[in-house]
């Protein structure tokens, strides 16, 4: 389950392209833990950006505790 929180369009390097190219950036909230009754202890937020020209999309944890 993902949450956004926020979005907004940037320009921004794309390892895919090689170059700067609008993004679609947003912060979700991702489940890491695939046991169920560990779940609500394993959200964390994650910057999520996708490339508007090639629709390649990385995922970057926030929160390295």
């Amino acid at each position: 389950m993902a949450t956004t929180e926020d979005s907004a369009d940037l320009t921004e390097e794309c390892d895919e392209c090689g170059q700067q190219t609008p993004h679609d950036v947003s912060v979700e909230i991702l489940t890491e833990s695939r046991k169920r009754e560990n779940a609500e202890f394993s959200r964390e937020p994650y910057r999520v950006s996708e490339c508007l020209v090639c629709n390649t999309t990385t995922k970057l944890r926030m929160n390295n505790a």
